[in-house]
């Protein structure tokens, strides 16, 4: 059901013809990765919080997390991420398959800079064994996102 609202949504744009699905889960950035035979920071990650009781996404480089400072320099609140059980009634997809695309109506995305590096991002499609190949213009254009924000920083190795 996630893949085809996903699929629904990017036929819209006519990009539907980059999803990929595999027989191998993808719910993680290393698994999504390894899949794609690409680096963890091409993957696009999105990740669902809470702003001011409103559910917002935030879609990142998959080498990256969140840095806590930055992110309350930008909302002016903690980030506390929305818990796994409540991403699909609030989002409109479940954990592992979240997109920035195809989403519930009102929630809002914004795009790190960290994926400014890429030409080329894979997001999720929808499920846990899914991606789509989109060029950070099409990103752009299917999730319909408010700005680009500074929120996060390398994983420390």
């Amino acid at each position: 059901m996630s893949l085809e609202k996903a699929r629904n949504y990017l036929s819209k744009l006519g990009l539907d013809k980059n999803i990929i699905e595999f027989s191998i889960s993808t719910a993680t950035v290393s698994e999504a990765a390894e899949a794609l035979g690409c680096s963890d920071a091409m993957i696009a990650k999105t990740m669902a919080f809470f702003v001011h009781e409103e559910p917002i996404l935030i879609v990142a480089s998959g080498n990256r997390k969140i840095d806590n400072s930055k992110f309350k320099q930008v909302f002016c609140t903690k980030a506390k991420m929305i818990p796994f059980a409540r991403l699909e009634s609030l989002i409109g997809y479940s954990a592992g398959g979240v997109c920035p695309f195809g989403i519930n109506d009102g929630v809002k995305v914004y795009l790190d800079v960290s994926l400014k590096e890429f030409d080329v991002v894979y997001p999720a499609a929808g499920t846990s064994n899914s991606a789509v190949k989109l060029s950070l213009q099409e990103l752009e254009k299917a999730s319909n996102y408010v700005k680009y924000i500074d929120v996060c920083k390398p994983f420390e190795n």
